[in-house]
């Protein structure tokens, strides 16, 4: 280690600003391999929001439809992978005819899971059940997945306040619009009238299965034209009728079925954000971090961060910041020699410096500590550590406490 025992001179050599970020938060642990308000954790990458983004969608998204053929013949199929019947409209939409005559639901050629979805319907001004009863009310249905259905229903008429009154449709709460299907009413009923466009924004995360098990029954949110229905309502089953039908493993991407109950339905304006599983996340996740793979990446953090510090080290309070920053992430060989060194170097300066070099010093003193204190309460260094119980006392002994 360079020897520089006069604060004159450690004062002199200067770091690059790579290493003299000091520690903030709570430190790395088993379950996470950065630390709270880490700022070497990697930032997110640049969205431009729908209103900005050039196609009035996020600028991540995929577009499954845009009004154009070239999208409806690119993206969607019937179920056995062939051009749909379903057919295009006049307000940069497609629709199903009623009376079962469109060869069945209509499926995207992509397959994903985890997703936030944005989709527009709109049923006709003067729908009617046909005398069919109220679940052949403009019906139709998404199915995330191919097995996870979000309602589509005619149901502006179907609501609490309404009950008994002109006007009033009676249906089951599970299967009116907005509804998981067979599982969970909306909370409110925000639909438009029948002619309007409506809208669902949906942010799902399918069931997780480890070994055969379930970990998780994954969730749905869905905001109804702007209005929040479900809140992150968990799976309780595959969708069907009349039954519950239990969870049951498949493949992680899946393609997206629009449903054709024999009914006219219009949609439009049709894409998705495919979105992490936070059971993927085997670094940073009380829920599903793997030990090992959480020590592999904060050895791979403390590597980079060694390497961006000057050699051999020096006993000033910005290098000894550097190197428990280091330490933070992975004590352990050299990193441990380093701080070891260092620590050394700081009790020589500290113990030789006068009251006017060490208040020269003072705010940069006090930043040492406090990430001494953070790596003291982590347990990365002792409570005993030489280098914080000589801070406490110069602090002490000059009033920097008051």
């Amino acid at each position: 280690m360079k020897c520089i025992k006069s604060f004159s001179a450690a004062a002199a050599v200067v770091l690059p600003a790579v290493v003299s970020a000091a520690i903030y938060g709570d430190l790395p642990d088993s379950r996470h391999a950065w630390a709270v308000h880490d700022w070497n954790r990697p930032k997110p990458v640049k969205v431009e929001p729908a209103a900005y983004a050039k196609t009035g969608v996020p600028s991540d998204a995929v577009v499954l439809f845009d009004g154009t053929k070239a999208s409806f013949d690119a993206h969607w199929c019937d179920k056995d992978g062939n051009p749909t019947k379903w057919l295009i409209g006049g307000e940069e939409d497609f629709y199903c005819l009623p009376g079962y005559v469109n060869g069945g639901g209509i499926y995207t050629r992509d397959k994903f899971g985890d997703c936030q979805l944005h989709i527009e319907f709109r049923h006709e001004k003067d729908v009617t059940d046909g005398g069919k009863g109220p679940q052949m009310r403009g019906n139709s249905g998404i199915f995330l997945m191919g097995s996870y259905e979000i309602q589509v229903l005619e149901s502006y008429f179907t609501s609490r306040e309404l009950t008994g009154r002109k006007g009033f449709v009676d249906n089951y709460a599970d299967g009116q619009a907005g509804a998981v299907y067979a599982e969970n009413p909306p909370m409110v009923n925000p639909a438009r009238r029948p002619g309007e466009w409506q809208t669902y924004d949906i942010v799902f995360h399918q069931p997780v299965w480890k070994d055969s098990k379930l970990v998780h029954p994954g969730s749905v949110t869905l905001f109804f034209n702007g209005v929040l229905v479900q809140d992150h309502w968990e799976m309780e089953g595959l969708t069907t009728h009349k039954r519950r039908r239990p969870l049951a493993p498949h493949d992680s991407k899946m393609p997206l079925m629009l449903q054709d109950h024999g009914c006219i339905v219009h949609f439009r304006n049709i894409w998705y954000r495919p979105l992490p599983s936070r059971w993927d996340n085997l670094v940073h996740s009380a829920m599903s971090a793997d030990a090992d793979e959480v020590m592999a990446l904060r050895r791979r953090t403390a590597a980079d961060l060694f390497a961006k510090i000057p050699k051999p080290v020096v006993p000033t309070e910005e290098c000894m910041m550097a190197v428990g920053e280091v330490i933070g992430y992975a004590c352990e060989g050299e990193y441990e020699d380093a701080w070891k060194a260092v620590a050394k170097g700081m009790h020589e300066r500290l113990d030789s410096a006068t009251d006017a070099e060490l208040e020269a010093r003072k705010d940069a003193l006090l930043k040492l500590r406090n990430s001494l204190d953070a790596l003291v309460k982590a347990g990365v260094v002792p409570q005993s550590c030489g280098t914080r119980r000589r801070i406490n006392a110069i602090a002490l002994r000059l009033g920097w406490e008051k």
